[in-house]
């Protein structure tokens, strides 16, 4: 097994791309967006984070969160989510003998994408990719038609007009794990 160094670094901003294990045709995190909000409630009392900026999309996720000072350790938070909303779902789905060994779901990828945001542009970009997913994934042909996105609760904060990147000529793009 590959052995994947993490940075901890205790306060740090991290950008997250979270996928499913099996992302084709799946919906499976829309359909059950109040199980998905659930185990990110249950993470955040136990192992409090803030969520900077969020969109859940049918088979992915991106988030941005804020670990707390003198705490580093994000996978353990998503460990805890994944399990949490994992247990919460139908047991319909495939698990190979490798992931019944280790008494794990087919649910999500072992694997995560993890970038540390280094300074405020950083920050800027990422969001910025976060909220145009939608619209990059042809789900939305604007930002705000997407329901399922912090991008209404920066609208509300007067971070961004509604009509932010409306223009057809906009576009986003970070290393994200795709």
């Amino acid at each position: 097994m590959t052995n994947y160094r993490r940075f901890f670094v205790p306060g740090a901003t991290w950008f997250f791309t979270v996928n499913l294990q099996k992302r084709h045709n799946s919906h499976l995190l829309i359909e059950n967006l109040g199980l998905l909000r659930a185990a990110f409630t249950y993470v955040k009392e136990r192992k409090p984070f803030r969520i900077e900026a969020v969109v859940i999309m049918p088979d992915h996720l991106h988030c941005i969160w804020t670990l707390p000072p003198g705490d580093g350790d994000y996978p353990i938070r998503w460990n805890m989510l994944k399990g949490h909303f994992s247990h919460a779902i139908p047991r319909d789905e495939k698990i190979s003998t490798s992931r019944r060994q280790r008494r794990e779901r087919g649910v999500w990828q072992r694997r995560f994408w993890a970038h540390m945001i280094t300074d405020q542009n950083d920050f800027n970009c990422h969001v910025d990719y976060v909220h145009w997913n939608p619209v990059k994934h042809g789900r939305v042909k604007q930002v705000v038609d997407w329901p399922h996105s912090s991008f209404h609760r920066y609208v509300n904060e007067g971070v961004y007009p509604a009509d932010w990147a409306h223009s057809g000529d906009f576009d986003v793009s970070v290393d994200a794990g795709k």
